[in-house]
This record gives C-alpha cells, sequence and structure tokens, in this order.
C-alpha cells in the first residue's frame, strides 16, 4: 500500500514525499482511515511504529477539510504526552506534515520559562501539544481553554501512569467537551489503563501492532556474558569499534547511569546521561548533543528514554538486562525504527541470569552468545541456560575491528541447557 491510497490530501502527500516516506507502515495504514472517519481510536503501539504520523496526518487533513484555520484562536486539537522530548518530536512531525497547510500548532512543557509558550497561545493556535503539568499550570492562570476541542489524543496513555501523571490525565479530561474524537495510545494496557480507555473512549475501533517478537526480530541482537565487575571494561572493549557512531546505552538506575557517563569520559569517550534527576533543560540539551552527533553515547534509564526519537540510532547497549522482560523490547527498538535494521548489544552478569531467561521466552529470538571477549563470565560453568527450542546452532566473524577475535553461538535446540560460553 502507499499513501495515494490512503485518501491523503494533496498537501499531505507532497509533504511525506519531499520527507522520503512513500509506504505506510502497518499502523499508519490501519488507523488513519480510523481516523479520518471521525471515529474513536485505541491504539496500542509502541514508538518507532509510525504512530505519530498515523495520527498527525488525519488530523491536518480533517482541520484542513473543515477550513479550521479560519477561526485560528480556537484550539481545536489537544495533544497530551508525557515528556518533553515527546512532545517536541511531535512538533516538529506536525511542521514537516503540515508545511503546506495554514494549520498553526505550538508545544507547552515544564521546565522552562512559560512566557514564549503564553505568547504564542495568545497568537492563535489550531493544535496544541502539552505535558500534564504545564498544561494545568496555563488552565490555572486562564491562558489555555478547552471548550472547543474537537479532537483529544492521549499518547503513551502507560507512560503517564507510570510517571504519576494519571490524576492530572483526568483532571484534563473532565475539562473537555463530551462531544469530541479521542485518539488513546498506549504501548501496553495493565488494568488503571484499560479502565481509563474504557471511561474516555465511545465506541472506538481498536488497532494493535508490533507484538514484541516482530520488534525484536528487526534488530541484530548478541549477549554477553561477564563479571558485574568487569562490565565497565566490556563497555570500553565494545566501543573500540569505530563503526559504533552512536550508541545508545540503558541502566537500571540514575545513579548507574551518571557511574557509567563518569567511566566513559575516563577513557576519552564523550557521553551524557539523560534520567529522572536531570533538569528539562538538561535532558534535552543531552539529546539534541546526541542527535547532532556532539556525543557518541547516550546513557539512559528506562523512563526517560521512551519516547526517544533518533534517526539512524545504529546500536543499543544493555549494559544491565532489565527486571522485566517488555522493558527489552522496548529497548532495543529504539533501533531497527519503522522496518530499519539495527543492533542491541547485552551484557549479562550471573544475578542476571533469570532476567536474561525471561527475555528469551518472551521474544522466541535465536540471540547469539559472543563468546572469546577479555572479560568472560569467571562462574559460567555452574550457569544453565535453558533457551526455546529450534535454535540452530550458528557462528559468525568477529563483531569488534582490530579487536579481540570473538565468535557467536546460537543456542541448540536441546532443551538441556546450555553453558553460558564454552
Amino acid at each position: 500500500m502507499t499513501f495515494n491510497e490512503l485518501n491523503l490530501i494533496a498537501p499531505l502527500l507532497q509533504a511525506l514525499e519531499a520527507e522520503g516516506y512513500k509506504n505506510p507502515t502497518p499502523i499508519q495504514e490501519q488507523a488513519i482511515p480510523i481516523v479520518l472517519a471521525q471515529k474513536d481510536l485505541l491504539g496500542c503501539a509502541q514508538t518507532g511504529t509510525g504512530k505519530t504520523a498515523a495520527f498527525a496526518l488525519p488530523i491536518l487533513q480533517l482541520l484542513q477539510t473543515a477550513h479550521a484555520e479560519r477561526a485560528p484562536k480556537q484550539i481545536k486539537v489537544l495533544i497530551l504526552t508525557p515528556t518533553r522530548e515527546l512532545a517536541i518530536q511531535i512538533g516538529e512531525s506536525f511542521a514537516a506534515y503540515g508545511k503546506n497547510l495554514r494549520i498553526r500548532h505550538t508545544v507547552i512543557f515544564g521546565g522552562v520559562p512559560q512566557g514564549s509558550q503564553v505568547q504564542a497561545l495568545n497568537r492563535g493556535v489550531d493544535i496544541l501539544i502539552a505535558t500534564p503539568g504545564r498544561l494545568m499550570d496555563l488552565i490555572g492562570q486562564g491562558y489555555i481553554k478547552l471548550q472547543d476541542i474537537g479532537i483529544f489524543v492521549l499518547d503513551e496513555a502507560d507512560r503517564m501512569l507510570d510517571m504519576g501523571f494519571i490524576h492530572d490525565v483526568k483532571k484534563v479530561v473532565a475539562k473537555l467537551p463530551l462531544k469530541r474524537q479521542t485518539l488513546f495510545f498506549s504501548a501496553t494496557m495493565p488494568p488503571e489503563i484499560q479502565k481509563l480507555a474504557n471511561t474516555i473512549l465511545s465506541k472506538p475501533e481498536q488497532v494493535a501492532v508490533t507484538p514484541p517478537a516482530t520488534t525484536a526480530e528487526l534488530v541484530e541482537q548478541s549477549v554477553y556474558f561477564v563479571d558485574k565487575k568487569d562490565k565497565r571494561q566490556l563497555l570500553h572493549f565494545v566501543l573500540k569499534d569505530p563503526a559504533i557512531t552512536m550508541a545508545l546505552v540503558f541502566t537500571r538506575t540514575k545513579h548507574g547511569a551518571d557511574k557509567v557517563v563518569k567511566d566513559l569520559h575516563k577513557v576519552d569517550i564523550t557521553a551524557e546521561a539523560i534520567h529522572g534527576n536531570k533538569s528539562q533543560n538538561a535532558r534535552q540539551r543531552a539529546l539534541s548533543n546526541f542527535k547532532d552527533g556532539k556525543i557518541r553515547v547516550l546513557v539512559a534509564t528506562d523512563i526517560a528514554a521512551r519516547g526517544i526519537d533518533v534517526d539512524l540510532l545504529s546500536h543499543v547497549i544493555n549494559y544491565e538486562i532489565p527486571e522485566v522482560p517488555e522493558t527489552y523490547v522496548h529497548r532495543i527498538g529504539r533501533t531497527g525504527r519503522a522496518g530499519a535494521s539495527g543492533t542491541a548489544m547485552s551484557f549479562c552478569d550471573q544475578e542476571e541470569m533469570q532476567d536474561w531467561r525471561n527475555i528469551l521466552k518472551i521474544t522466541g529470538q535465536k540471540i547469539p552468545v559472543i563468546e572469546g571477549h577479555p572479560y568472560p563470565l569467571a562462574s559460567s560453568g555452574q550457569v544453565q541456560i535453558n533457551l526455546p527450542k529450534n535454535k540452530e546452532v550458528v557462528r559468525r566473524p568477529n563483531a569488534v575491528s582490530g579487536a579481540h577475535q570473538q565468535s557467536t553461538r546460537r543456542f541448540t535446540n536441546s532443551g538441556s541447557g546450555n553453558r553460558g560460553r564454552s
């Protein structure tokens, strides 16, 4: 299917062509007709699936065909998103797709002075992209009124829950007109999120895309079994590969992220951390530096990283294995975006073995073990890992240029368990 077949208007098709987009992703193919039909939508999809375009394109078309730009002082569309980074990215998407239209949007978020945001609101906008805290602040000050909202988009609903924003979301919903179109997106559907969806959606059409295994299949994955104390040296070793020009490194904790950055600086590898203890300005600066190539490594915690969209990100490194297997899928989904290929490496120590088993179960993937690296797991002789069946043995050449020769092995289908290394 092409975008031409989705009945999009010429200005949008021209913008998509300028961006180099020819074929819609599965969520775009399914969601765009639903939104254009002005139905409510419940979308179960994570970032990297093309979700933003799935709602941005039809929203722009609905506003254009309704000549909504003729009432510029009224906010007609509200898009609520959990983080500043994601809000900015959504704003950039609307700017790109709507560049041939006279529809105005603005982005508001906390952590910065509100003056320029208030000025934009006073000039009048059609589409408002907001984070919950700043939105409630400006509603309280009388700068924003929601009585003219015709379309409400709640993006990353499960992350709203994780970050403690659900009460603010409910307050915002209470101020919206009862007669509206609502688009609800969430990567996962825990009970509280399902309950929220039931209360704010009216006879929604449902779209679910990219199950975990499908996402994982787009990414070349490998695992290093390593002692916890050697992970720092292993990261330095892996980053000797000049082919890794950009790497997103995941840690479990904020303190761990800062420590990794400090260790990388000691060996002259440019890096910054992004996590919840960083100010909004510091987080945005680190992300911008990473996108612009000013730093080679961005170290992130899971909460901070979800929603990060970096073009051409080739490598994700799991410095620590996540406790929740679905989190692994979210992490590696930062590369392999929208059908592109990518590489994910994981460092697994003795204490993380059970977490790694759980990941193997949920992905059902053939994940090679890197053998022959300089920092093997000392206790690997005691490690048994039972993996999914039908995993053939595969070897491939050294993945690190000029470094210690390595081989990789996919686990066999014996079911009796294979050693972490031979």
